[in-house]
């Protein structure tokens, strides 16, 4: 899915440089640097695209039912913090997630995010202080710049390859199957994000 918009060119460029400068220093081990995010995975399923033999006919079921939500924080060398939900992900999730997180740090760590209404609520904002007293802070990517958040590269494999069609029998099944593809992150599956960089030059 591609972005509805696009950012602000001088807006762009220095995120992009203070984005660079925060990996530099997360590289040399000065901070922890999170990228967070949500997805949804439901029973309906996720099928970017398909093929089939003129012979074949290929069918999916069609499933309206329940549906998991995932909040992550990823590092680049796979430390994944992750909460997952069948409420909706609102600023009070947001809180409650990052205030956990700020209580247990032992280092300067800041997480991006992008500018979704749960993460930018003034109510998040007003607890700016108090985390960053604790070591925590928050930096905001420019709207439209999904490509600058190395998570949504994980939903991606999470939906494209990790999840199996079988893990789409029942709710149950699926949501076990989140699970332990979440606890598996960053342990026995892993991304590579060597080239990244390449999106903030």
């Amino acid at each position: 899915m591609k972005p509805k918009g696009k950012p602000p060119a001088e807006l762009l460029a220095i995120r992009k440089e203070a984005l660079l400068y925060l990996e530099q220093q997360s590289e040399k081990g000065n901070i922890n640097l999170y990228y967070g995010d949500e997805t949804k995975i439901s029973e309906e399923g996720y099928v970017p695209y398909g093929w089939q033999f003129d012979d074949e006919e290929v069918v999916i079921a069609a499933t309206k039912g329940r549906s998991i939500n995932c909040f992550g924080l990823l590092s680049r060398d796979n430390d994944f913090i992750y909460r997952n939900t069948e409420d909706n992900i609102n600023s009070d999730f947001i809180i409650e997630t990052l205030d956990e997180l700020s209580l247990t740090i032992h280092k300067l760590t800041v997480v991006v995010l992008d500018n979704a209404r749960p993460h930018t609520a003034r109510k998040v904002k007003q607890l700016f202080k108090i985390w960053q007293n604790r070591g925590l802070f928050i930096f905001y990517l420019p709207p439209y710049s999904p490509h600058l958040n190395i998570i949504e590269r994980l939903w991606k494999e999470f939906k494209e390859g990790w999840l199996k069609p079988s893990d789409y029998q029942s709710a149950d099944n699926l949501f076990y199957a989140v699970d332990r593809i979440c606890a598996a992150i960053g342990k026995k599956l892993f991304m590579n994000f060597s080239e990244f960089n390449n999106n903030l030059i």
